[in-house]
């Protein structure tokens, strides 16, 4: 337990950071998920619009420090490139 009140302040910011950055990670898994099944139905025209949802998503994240730009960029890549050789067969 905090011994000070700045400690239980801080204590209590932390906790709802937390709890705020886990819904946006959970959200962001949610959103590439949606992409993947989409593209092993083999629904382009879904996958398309569910990327760009999760793009989205990506971002924000990204923007609000909740993951990395690095990371953001990395998921994005990875779902277009799956993307891109589906929609090319």
């Amino acid at each position: 337990m905090p011994n000070t009140k700045s400690a239980a302040k801080r204590l209590r910011q932390n906790l709802r950071r937390r709890a705020r950055n886990r819904a946006v990670k959970h959200m962001i898994k949610t959103h590439c998920k949606r992409v993947l099944k989409a593209l092993s139905a083999g629904n382009v025209e879904l996958a398309k619009e569910e990327f760009r949802v999760a793009t989205k998503k990506i971002d924000q994240a990204a923007a609000k420090g909740v993951i990395h730009k690095n990371k953001a960029a990395r998921l994005k890549s990875r779902l277009a490139q799956r993307l891109n050789k589906l929609a090319k067969t």
